[in-house]
């Protein structure tokens, strides 16, 4: 799937139908930042509003997905293209997520050795200090790198209007958190909560 084309497409098929994001946005119960949203390619729709909107487009999914009208003797291949696409971008997710537990775990691993080894070895104070400052370094590289991997690994969810949404890394890192949800400010309806993410659509 291309983001961009598909952003396109929507803005597209709004205009000819004499229709603006307003009025695009009340038929789907959702705001006009979160059209004007899918149409600059910031964000696209939500897996359970995506017939509602194809509808109002007066479209298919598969049309949709593709970014374009889909002629009859294409579509089941587009089909199977949209759905190879979408099992692919999952898998990726759930790589990225696994790669960021891992790095995570390493981190700790390592940072845990590097303290030991300067409480514990009979060295000059220049090797203990220089060995905790290793152990810092390697907790704010080992940190930052799985925070990228993990951000970066699937979407976060409007716990308020549903929409699925990818954070910009400031607020992914400024915001508190548990394993499974982070306090994000939702692009879409303005609201902040606990945002549930999500690995796949």
């Amino acid at each position: 799937m291309e983001p961009t084309r598909i952003s396109r497409f929507i803005a597209e098929r709004r205009k000819a139908l004499g229709l603006t994001q307003r009025q695009l946005a009340e038929q789907l119960s959702v705001s006009d930042k979160a059209v004007s949203k899918w149409e600059t390619g910031r964000g696209l729709p939500d897996v359970l509003l995506m017939p509602p909107l194809c509808a109002a487009l007066g479209i298919t999914v598969n049309d949709l997905l593709s970014g374009e009208r889909v002629e009859e003797g294409d579509y089941r291949k587009k089909a199977e293209e949209n759905m190879m696409e979408l099992i692919r971008e999952n898998a990726e997710n759930r790589q990225r997520l696994l790669q960021s537990i891992a790095c995570g775990g390493v981190t700790v691993v390592a940072v845990c050795a590097l303290v030991a080894l300067a409480a514990f070895l009979p060295l000059p104070a220049f090797a203990r200090v220089a060995l905790l400052l290793l152990a810092m370094a390697t907790a704010v590289v080992g940190i930052w790198a799985a925070a990228t991997l993990d951000a970066r690994a699937g979407w976060f969810e409007c716990p308020h209007c549903k929409e699925l949404f990818a954070p910009a890394m400031a607020d992914y890192v400024k915001g508190l958190h548990t394993f499974t949800r982070r306090r994000l400010t939702c692009p879409h309806c303005g609201q902040t909560g606990m945002c549930r993410h999500r690995v796949t659509r």
